[in-house]
């Protein structure tokens, strides 16, 4: 085996937690797979792993290593890639992971026209409204909405939209309209758990900007959710407006405070790590993305 393909299985041991489930991942049997593992050890004369019969941990050298490790293969595989791309489009496993609602109402719909346009790509779609590790879930690409954290990951806005207040006509009818803005304090506002900011509603009034800590009968994890909630008439909820343009078109929902509500800017990124950034089937997706922003 070639130093590369150690330092590729090295890295497969660690991301699957163990000999055997890497081993299958490769195509490998254990024995081979511990015979690569420790002539990469011998090699470098440290041990990067420290084994029982439960589980693996990484030494310090070996965390070290990780790191590099990562870096070059990623290297590796966006040189063979340039090099290839050169003979047709760009192709191979894209690994993407985002949110529920932006799967749903963005990316979904573009993919038949992506996949018309590069069909040497497949799609591995991992959809989930937590917050994920890049590397650790082996993402190519990661798409999420709004305010980013300080990362070493790069990061690209490919659109920005608003937020919208919106409520179920039935709602309404049971509760009535909110005349003012200081009327949703007695009325039942749904927001997304564990985001304290998604609970400031901010509007503009003749003094100023106000924020109102709205709260209701119910929280949730997930932006999806949280429109079923509303369409079901179980109270007031703010969301990106993507996700509700067309149940407001179609009257399922009714916007409301258009002219009062502070909709903030909601940015759409799509974030790679470094390396990994410079691949041709991420490229490609990255820029597809981009290009249709301007549809939504």
């Amino acid at each position: 085996m070639s130093q590369p393909s150690d330092m590729a299985a090295f890295v497969r041991i660690v991301e699957t937690g163990g000999l055997a489930p890497a081993a299958r991942d490769l195509g490998l049997t254990p024995s081979a797979m511990s015979k690569q593992l420790a002539r990469l050890e011998a090699r470098l004369g440290v041990r990067l792993l420290t084994r029982t019969t439960r589980r693996i941990s990484l030494t310090p050298e070996g965390e070290t290593y990780l790191a590099r490790a990562r870096d070059i293969l990623l290297l590796i595989e966006a040189a063979e890639q340039d090099v290839t791309a050169g003979r047709g489009r760009p192709g191979g496993l894209l690994r993407v992971n985002t949110g529920t609602a932006f799967a749903r109402h963005r990316l979904i719909p573009l993919l038949p026209a992506f996949f018309e346009r590069y069909p040497a790509v497949t799609l591995d779609l991992s959809v989930t409204d937590r917050r994920v590790d890049l590397v650790a879930e082996q993402a190519d690409v990661l798409l999420r909405t709004g305010p980013l954290g300080d990362s070493s990951l790069i990061a690209r806005k490919i659109a920005e939209g608003g937020r919208v207040i919106c409520a179920a006509p039935a709602y309404l009818e049971r509760r009535g309209r909110p005349a003012t803005p200081d009327g949703l304090l007695s009325h039942d506002c749904l927001v997304l758990r564990g985001l304290s900011r998604l609970t400031a509603w901010p509007f503009r009034t003749a003094t100023g900007l106000q924020t109102l800590t709205v709260r209701g009968v119910a929280t949730t994890d997930s932006a999806e959710a949280l429109r079923d909630m509303a369409l079901a008439g179980l109270g007031i909820i703010r969301v990106s407006a993507f996700i509700v343009a067309r149940d407001i078109s179609e009257g399922r929902l009714v916007p409301l405070f258009e002219e009062l509500h502070v909709s903030e800017d909601v940015p759409v990124w799509a974030v790679t790590a470094p390396g990994r950034h410079r691949l041709p089937r991420v490229q490609a997706f990255v820029d597809f993305l981009a290009r249709h922003a301007a549809e939504w």
